[in-house]
C-alpha cells in the first residue's frame, strides 16, 4: 500500500516524457517560427494600419483647417461683393437722383418760359383787342370817327401800363 501511494516511475512514464519532449521540440523548431511570423505579420499590418489611421486623421484636420481658411475667404468675398453692390446702388441712386433734379429743373424752366411766352402772347393779344375794343368804344361814345393815328399813341401807353403792372406781379 505503501507503493501505491507514492508515484513511481515506470516506462510509460520515460514513453510520455520522450513523446512530449519530441512534441515540444518539433513545436519549438517548426511551429513556434510560422506562429512568430504569423504575429510579426499581423503586428506589421495593425501598426501600419495605425500610422495610415494617424495620417488620414491628420489629413482630415487640414482639410478641415483648409475649408475653414476657404469658407472665411469666400465670406470676406462675399462682403467685398456686397459692400461694392451697395456702394454701386448707392452712387446709381445718387446719379438718378442728380439726373432727376436735372431733368425737373429744365421741364421747370421750359415750363416757366412757355408760360411767360404764354402770357406775353395772351398780353399782346388782349393788347391788340384792347386797342381796338377802346376805339371802338370811344367811336360810340364821342359819335363821330375819331382818328385812330391819334389815339394809338394813347394805346400803346395804356398797354405799356399793363405790361408793366404784369410784370410786377410776377
Amino acid at each position: 500500500m505503501i507503493a501505491s501511494i507514492f508515484l513511481l516511475p515506470n516506462a510509460t512514464y520515460f514513453v510520455e516524457l520522450l513523446v512530449v519532449v519530441v512534441i515540444l521540440v518539433i513545436m519549438t523548431k517548426y511551429v513556434l517560427p510560422m506562429l512568430n511570423t504569423a504575429i510579426e505579420a499581423r503586428q506589421e499590418k495593425i501598426r501600419t494600419s495605425l500610422e495610415a489611421a494617424d495620417q488620414a486623421a491628420a489629413a482630415a484636420a487640414a482639410a478641415g483647417d483648409e475649408r475653414t481658411r476657404v469658407l472665411a475667404e469666400a465670406r470676406e468675398h462675399a462682403r467685398e461683393i456686397v459692400a461694392s453692390a451697395q456702394s454701386l446702388a448707392d452712387q446709381v441712386k445718387a446719379e438718378s437722383a442728380g439726373r432727376g433734379q436735372v431733368e425737373y429743373d429744365r421741364i421747370v424752366a421750359n415750363a416757366q418760359g412757355e408760360v411767360a411766352t404764354a402770357r406775353q402772347r395772351a398780353i399782346d393779344e388782349a393788347a391788340g383787342k384792347i386797342d381796338e375794343i377802346v376805339f371802338d368804344l370811344v367811336s360810340k361814345i364821342v359819335g363821330r370817327e375819331v382818328d385812330q393815328a391819334a389815339h394809338q399813341d394813347l394805346v400803346r401807353e395804356a398797354v405799356a401800363a399793363l405790361q408793366v403792372e404784369a410784370a410786377r406781379e410776377n
